[in-house]
């Protein structure tokens, strides 16, 4: 699952070449890198484990805001960022855990023939049915 937030990047007052990012839609979110690069790497590394830890929490995530409507303080800039979820979880995320569902045989058996990951297509659909994507 993919997910892109906008942040608000801001210049360190010293002049320094170093960036504070924001996400205005995670409460809370904030870390800052040395350089641009490091900050871009350093948001997509904060979102990532914010929107985790709501996820295992069995929260919901916010919906990103629509990069137009987040006016920056003067000297700032709006970025968008990409997070991997699917990565970054398999990476820092909490251990699997196994649980049985009962499903019919001929349901069984066609999925078996498409060669489906019956785990796959269950966490597909329950982030889909959470609105999570």
């Amino acid at each position: 699952m993919k997910l892109i937030y906008p942040a608000i990047l801001t210049p360190f007052s010293d002049d320094s070449g170093g960036f504070v990012v924001e996400f205005p839609d995670l409460q809370g979110c904030i870390t800052e890198g040395k350089t641009l690069a490091e900050a871009l790497e350093m948001g997509v590394d904060a979102a990532s484990g914010w929107v985790l830890d709501e996820l295992e929490d069995g929260n919901k995530i916010p919906a990103p805001s629509n990069i137009t409507d987040i006016i920056p303080p003067a000297g700032s800039f709006v970025n968008l960022f990409v997070l991997d979820m699917d990565s970054y979880s398999e990476k820092y995320g909490s251990q699997s855990i196994r649980t049985n569902v009962t499903i019919p045989a001929w349901l069984k058996t066609f999925g078996e023939k498409q060669n489906l990951n019956f785990s796959k297509v269950l966490q597909d659909a329950l982030l889909e049915k959470e609105s999570i994507k």
